[in-house]
């Protein structure tokens, strides 16, 4: 069992940045793929960012590339979404994710493969 919590969100201008983090307890840290997935008003949950263990591996999704880095640090049991050039679509609840599971393969990017999530950090950016 892991327990995971966001902070970080809140109010920012169009263009500006802000950092979630996104904190872990239970077991080992660094055994965990971890993800950021958000959700809009009215619309589905949709893919972030995701890292391997080992952070080797990060996937970004189509909105967000170029724009977002994601970042975890094992010693500190927190992964990190950096969030640069922000736009008023990027206005959603934030959710942390995290899979302990050994799979043959993984997306990285379905929700159904993480089994741990935040309780969700909500970033608003004004236009």
């Amino acid at each position: 069992q892991v327990q995971l919590v966001e902070s970080g969100g809140g109010l920012v201008q169009a263009g500006g940045s802000l950092r979630l983090s996104c904190a872990a307890s239970g077991r080992t840290f660094s055994s965990y793929v971890l993800g950021w997935f958000r959700q809009a008003p009215g619309k589905e949950r949709e893919f972030v960012a995701a890292i391997s263990r080992n952070g080797i591996i990060i996937y970004y999704g189509d909105s967000v590339k170029g724009r977002f880095t994601i970042s975890r640090d094992n010693a500190k049991n927190t992964v990190y979404l950096q969030m640069n050039s922000l736009k008023a679509e990027d206005t959603a609840v934030y959710y942390c994710a995290a899979d302990g599971s050994v799979r043959g393969s993984r997306s990285y990017r379905s929700q159904s493969e993480y089994a741990y999530w935040g309780q969700g950090t909500q970033v608003t950016v004004s236009s």
